[in-house]
């Protein structure tokens, strides 16, 4: 026993616990991190009120922009449809029922008005892709339905003036307001998507643009009768 003993080994302390440093570190759940950011961007949880709010002061904003059109890509940034909706359907009430012909009672001008704003703006908007434009499709159909409000403002006012007795001073009155807003709802267009046309076929994208706001501009002045 004591040959055994003494020829035990001795194994030396191969591990020096001060030879790795200090580990620190953080637990955390998988997932958690960068949940501060996206708790910001959800809004499945928000009341229904803040999401009317929210949507009413963007279609607001890019109201102000129409009327102000200063900063070319105001409305490409994030388009919706609510603000062209909005201001169709306004157009629509507006010039519907006004002119009775053979007792009809004027619903369909309602869907006439439907049609030649979301059509025309579609029909305008695929000439701006087949010209090379760099927008897409909806973000199109965004600005010119958004670029319709000089129009509503020039109807708004033509109201107005039919409210007294009509002459050739207040046709011509309304006349001009039409051409204003016309040409505002143009010119604004033009800024907001001119850059997305080459330089070259700019020209050809412009005709289609001016026909379209030239016939709700029509509508405008032959149907706001009293």
């Amino acid at each position: 026993m004591a040959d055994v003993e003494s020829s035990k080994v001795e194994m030396p302390d191969f591990v020096d616990p001060g030879g790795y440093g200090e580990v620190s570190g953080q637990m955390a759940m998988p997932g958690a991190v960068g949940k501060t950011e996206a708790e910001e961007y959800n809004t499945l949880d928000e009341p229904v009120r803040e999401t009317i709010m929210r949507d009413l002061r963007a279609v607001g904003t890019k109201f102000y922009h129409v009327l102000y059109p200063k900063e070319k890509k105001a409305l490409l940034k994030e388009w919706d449809l609510w603000g062209p909706l909005i201001l169709c359907t306004f157009i629509a009430m507006m010039v519907q029922g006004t002119q009775e012909v053979d007792k009809q009672d004027g619903g369909p001008e309602f869907a006439q008005v439907f049609v030649i704003v979301w059509l025309g703006a579609a029909v305008v908007t695929m000439n701006t892709k087949l010209l090379g434009g760099t927008i897409s499709f909806f973000q199109s159909v965004c600005v010119l339905g958004y670029c319709l409000l000089p129009s509503c403002l020039s109807l708004i006012l033509c109201r107005l003036i039919l409210i007294a007795h009509q002459n050739r001073i207040l046709f011509l009155l309304r006349f001009i307001v039409t051409c204003i807003g016309f040409a505002w709802a143009t010119f604004a267009a033009m800024v907001f998507l001119g850059d997305s046309q080459p330089s070259s076929r700019k020209s050809l994208a412009v005709y289609p643009i001016f026909l379209f706001y030239f016939i709700i501009s029509w509508l405008i002045i032959s149907h706001s009768n009293v």
